[in-house]
């Protein structure tokens, strides 16, 4: 049986790494005393698979899990007994089925939105041609670790919340393809924002539509 698990990250847990918070979820879920399933070898670990690393200092609000159980059970019996088990800074919003032949959950993800929350004094109207200016350029050249690309095709849709009170909130539609992932950090650079402090919220994780003979 494959579970898919919909959780928020935060709190005490937003400077947790990927693989400390696999191994969170590791221990979560064994004091819950579910059914999981094993991997083999010398070494066997429950198995469990996170959709896309969250980086550090970001907070996310439909992160995704996926979970293999040894046998069936009702998914509000899993849902239940995982309730009273979880930590500061995990909070389950759904858990349903998926079947068992889907391809990886992190091969499914094509896109990340975020809401970036930055501490700026501009009026909206001055941002949101900073914004448009963004969307407009032809190409946006860009380095990270010694490779240069072009991150203007991997800014989906950039758009303004709200500003004001010395703070602008700034939504983002991000791509997140193997070989194709852009950085809302990166962003803000392009947009001259990027000396400011900002809090970094990865709203939601897009999924491409999988078809029943995907896997």
């Amino acid at each position: 049986m494959r579970l898919r698990v919909t959780f928020s990250k935060g709190g005490v847990l937003a400077y947790t790494s990927h693989l400390d918070l696999v191994r969170v979820w590791e221990r979560t879920l064994r004091r819950a005393r579910l059914p999981l399933a094993y991997s083999g070898g010398f070494n066997p670990r429950p198995k469990l698979q996170l959709a896309a690393a969250l980086p550090l200092g970001h907070t996310g609000g439909a992160e995704l899990l996926d979970i293999w159980l040894d046998e069936s059970l009702p998914v509000e019996n899993f849902a239940r007994a995982l309730a009273p088990v979880l930590p500061d800074g995990l909070l389950v919003s759904q858990v349903r089925q998926v079947i068992l032949k889907e391809p990886s959950l992190p091969a499914q993800i094509v896109a990340a939105e975020y809401h970036v929350t930055v501490e700026w004094s501009e009026p909206a109207e001055v941002v949101q041609v900073r914004i448009e200016q963004v969307m407009a350029a032809p190409e946006l050249a860009h380095e990270r670790r010694g490779r240069q690309y072009d991150l203007r095709p991997l800014i989906e849709r950039l758009w303004l919340e709200r500003a004001g009170e010395g703070e602008v909130v700034l939504g983002m539609q991000l791509a997140a393809r193997a070989g194709a992932t852009a950085r809302a950090e990166a962003v803000l650079e392009v947009l001259g924002m990027g000396e400011a402090f900002a809090h970094y919220h990865r709203q939601r994780l897009l999924l491409r539509a999988v078809a029943l003979g995907d896997g």
